[in-house]
């Protein structure tokens, strides 16, 4: 008995001091991890140097004075300067995707400028294609619009653009950019004034029509409109701030480094073709390259029933690309 009593003495003993280590312990671990995380806290002063490893997040310059196809952006008012922040952050922070607009921005502007010119539109409507599909072609939305500008199918047929199951002119950006073109002026035959124009693009005239009655004002800025429509002008003008002036929010891109506009020569076919790859190799290019920029065409074919006359792109690829057409079937 007494060998045992001992026995526990000394486990108690043992225990105890196991105890008061592991408290020990804990209380140094416990400490440092205060003393680390407090360390911090106490340099965070307004005047505290930013280190190297350190990630910076800056806001956006938005301008004092902005306008949208002459017309000026109410500022002053909170609500409109807060909602361009929201889109310029958005559209200032998404690097990769600004850094490829800014690229592809030269060939498609050059495209769609003398044609917004021509039929009297401020040119500040190119960046509203620019909105509406990011430069892609043949770009397909949820609701069913196509192209460049985006058209439905029923508006493009209203303004002038063929579309069958041969031929999507929703796809060709020069009859696509005149057939928006005439949407604008017919909407702003209505409102008399772009900025309205440009939100009855979106949400259609008889969407904003709508909103504009019961809210008993043809101003954009002071209308409550779907989310969509309510963000569409404000993510315009950001594009334009963005795109139009890069530099200044900190993308630096030299002028070789954009696409380059590709020459074009013209082909004019009033009948049918039975296979585009082998009018394209008679052209000298392949048919990947004649379907890129006759993204238009749906078929590999075009029977072209009605004897229509149709004009395919050609590019004249010149220092850009050289082509081998002498076997094209592999063989050595």
């Amino acid at each position: 008995m007494e060998d045992l009593q001992s026995a526990k003495n000394r486990f108690r003993s043992s225990g105890l001091l196991v105890s008061l280590s592991v408290i020990a312990f804990a209380v140094i671990i416990g400490g440092l991890f205060f003393n680390s995380h407090s360390e911090p806290v106490q340099k965070s002063s307004p005047e505290k140097d930013v280190t190297s490893n350190e990630l910076v997040f800056t806001t956006v310059q938005i301008p004092e004075k902005l306008e949208f196809a002459n017309e000026l952006v109410p500022l002053a008012n909170f609500d409109v300067r807060e909602s361009l922040d929201r889109e310029m952050l958005s559209v200032a922070n998404f690097h990769s995707q600004a850094l490829l607009y800014i690229k592809k921005s030269k060939r498609y502007f050059t495209i769609i400028e003398p044609i917004l010119k021509k039929n009297g539109i401020p040119e500040d409507f190119k960046y509203l294609a620019l909105a509406e599909s990011g430069f892609l072609d043949k770009i397909v939305s949820p609701s069913g619009a196509v192209g460049i500008w985006q058209f439905m199918k029923t508006a493009a047929v209203e303004n002038g653009l063929e579309v069958n199951e041969e031929v999507d002119e929703r796809c060709h950006i020069e009859k696509a950019t005149q057939a928006a073109c005439r949407f604008l002026k017919n909407s702003y035959a209505k409102y008399g004034n772009w900025t309205m124009v440009a939100a009855s693009y979106n949400a259609g005239i008889g969407g904003v029509n709508r909103q504009a009655i019961a809210q008993e004002s043809n101003n954009y800025y002071d209308l409550l409109l779907n989310e969509e429509t309510s963000r569409y002008i404000f993510r315009i003008l950001a594009l334009k701030l963005v795109i139009g002036n890069p530099l200044k929010y900190g993308f630096k891109i030299n002028e070789e480094e954009k696409y380059p506009i590709i020459p074009v020569n013209e082909v004019t076919v009033d009948g049918s073709i039975k296979n585009f790859t082998d009018f394209a190799r008679s052209n000298n290019i392949n048919y990947k390259l004649f379907k890129q920029f006759n993204p238009w065409l749906k078929q590999t074919y075009l029977k072209n029933p009605k004897k229509k006359t149709y004009t395919f792109k050609i590019p004249d690829t010149g220092k850009y690309r050289s082509f081998v057409f002498a076997d094209h079937t592999g063989a050595q």
